[in-house]
């Protein structure tokens, strides 16, 4: 069952655009998709770069349902990220590394995404940029030690959106893909 981006729901002030997509191909725009990969909701964002400037192109939340079987869950993660990348072709990709966690029974579902959405990108030939959560709020708040609130003021203002996004997975993707800009060489 082949998914697309209209099979789940955008977020608010989230746009679906292809605008760009000429430019896209042609590189003088950077597209890159930031993952925050969860087994009950792994959340996306897609963000353009050109000439200094930062554009959210889209966001949203892979959300599974709980009651299904772990390998039903890692499917739906799987397929639906594919329809995102189908959907909005991006070149490159940002995701957190896998940290320390006190739950581990949550590290492990979240773990089992993270090779699934690793899978999926490799198998679109897509490189992956991973970063420590450290590295993330540097990046994209100036300091290392910011919380999540700021981390979310800081995607609103650099993505000049109305509101910082929500819910917090889909921010934390759209700082996954500001940070692979601001770490990764230019393409």
């Amino acid at each position: 069952m082949k998914n697309t981006v209209s099979d789940f729901a955008l977020l608010p002030g989230s746009q679906s655009s292809r605008l760009n997509d000429d430019e896209v191909a042609r590189g003088k725009i950077r597209r890159v998709l930031g993952i925050d990969p969860g087994l009950a909701n792994t959340g996306f964002g897609v963000v353009d770069f050109c000439a200094g400037r930062y554009r959210m192109v889209s966001y949203g939340v892979i959300s599974t349902n709980s009651a299904a079987s772990r390998q039903e869950r890692l499917l739906t993660i799987y397929n639906r990220l594919c329809a995102v990348i189908d959907e909005f072709k991006p070149a490159e990709a940002g995701m957190e590394t896998l940290y320390f966690a006190r739950n581990v029974t949550s590290a492990m579902g979240v773990a089992e995404a993270r090779g699934v959405v690793t899978l999926c990108l490799a198998q679109h030939c897509i490189p992956l940029g991973e970063y420590t959560p450290n590295q993330i709020k540097q990046a994209v708040t100036g300091t290392a030690s910011a919380d999540k609130q700021l981390v979310e003021k800081y995607v609103q203002i650099l993505l000049g959106l109305e509101v910082p996004p929500k819910p917090d997975h889909a921010a934390d993707a759209l700082a996954g893909a500001i940070t692979h800009l601001h770490f990764s060489p230019s393409a």
